[in-house]
Parts: C-alpha cells; structure tokens; sequence
C-alpha cells in the first residue's frame, strides 16, 4: 500500500512537471561525440554523424524521467505489478524485459547521454551477475527523418550501447543489436514527449 501511495505522488508530480515545462535544458556532453560531416551514417559505423537535417527544439528533461529504480522497486517486483500496456509502464521499460532498464538519446543522436550511463550500468551488472543471460538491444527512433536513415540511427544507438556493455565486462557473444528505426513507436502522438519516449534503446532478454 505504500508502495502505491508512493507511485500516486510520484504520478501526479510528473503531471504538474509536464504542464510547467517551458523550454529544453542544455544537452549533456555525450558519451561518444565524434563528428563527420558526411552526411547519411553507414549502419556499421557507430560514432556520431553529421544529420541531414536538423532541429533546435530539445524536449524539456522533465518530460521524461530516465532515472533508473531504485532498490525498493526493483525488490518488490514493481514492473511484475504493473499493466504492461500503461503509459507508466512504457514510461518506465519501454519495451525492456522488466529486469533491464531502457536508455534514451537526444534528437538525431546516437551517443549515450552521460544521464544515461546509470541505466546501462544497472543492465551490465544484472548480466554480469546471470551469466548465462543474452541481451538483444533494440535501436529506435522518433518518426523525423526517412526510414533508411533512421533505420541506420537505431543500428549505431544499438551499436554504441554494445559497445559500452562490452567495456563494463559483458562478453560480445551475449549481445546482440537490431535496428526497428521508426517502425516501432511507443508513443504515437506527435509531439515531443513522444519524441523523446521514442528515441530509446530497449534491452530485451533472450
């Protein structure tokens, strides 16, 4: 019960938060930052290229909460409790198995956040911890942009993420990557909280 009383105070925070949000905080230095001026990305080059488009608008961060659990939720089988299909539960997993955690990139981008990193820290440990779990991580985009180049955008998110699981420990065998580009929408609305909600990598157990 208190539990559920905490997850109603939490709720109608980020309620008033959506509707006090103005504008977009600066973006945090990214993971990988490197750059080319190229244009369209290979699928197989998993630093950051230069869009062929671009946009200054930046969902403001409280539109979407990208803290990991902590030790209460995940112990009491918080995801088990929840309806899959709720908006809280695509909020908090995506389309991650429930023992993982999504991360979420800004627009156009494909390195890992520095706000991110807890997140795919928490998936490493699980799975150094079960060492016989595989993991597919799963690239997605928000709907701006064609489908190749957002096709080749979730490759070198889903890239970089098992680039970064590798350097925590986890062995290249048990991952692997697939790209869903826009094909996939969480979130259908088009508007930047759905944007956001979009631009995700989920973690999903073999």
């Amino acid at each position: 019960m208190k539990t559920f009383a905490r997850l109603l105070v939490i709720a109608l925070f980020s309620a008033l938060l959506l509707t006090l949000a103005a504008c977009g905080k600066d973006p945090v230095p990214p993971y990988m930052s490197s750059k080319d001026s190229t244009g369209v990305p290979e699928a197989t080059d998993i630093e950051y290229t230069s869009p062929v488009y671009s946009d200054d608008m930046q969902p403001s961060e409280e539109l979407l909460d990208t803290s990991p659990m902590d030790d209460d939720q995940s112990s009491s089988g918080y995801g088990s409790a929840m309806d899959r299909e709720s908006e809280e539960y695509k909020k908090t997993y995506g389309r991650s198995s429930e023992q993982l955690l999504p991360i979420y990139f800004d627009f156009d981008q494909a390195s890992i956040r520095s706000d991110q990193f807890s997140r795919i820290e928490h998936n490493a440990d699980y799975l150094n911890n079960n060492p016989s779990a595989k993991v597919i991580i799963e690239g997605n985009c928000d709907e701006r942009g064609t489908n190749e180049y957002n096709l080749a955008l979730g490759e070198r998110r889903a890239l970089n993420a098992k680039t970064y699981l590798i350097e925590l420990g986890i062995d290249e065998y048990r991952i692997r990557t697939v790209s869903y580009g826009e094909e996939r929408p969480l979130f259908t609305a088009q508007d930047e909280f759905s944007w956001a909600q979009n631009r995700r990598n989920d973690f999903v157990l073999e």
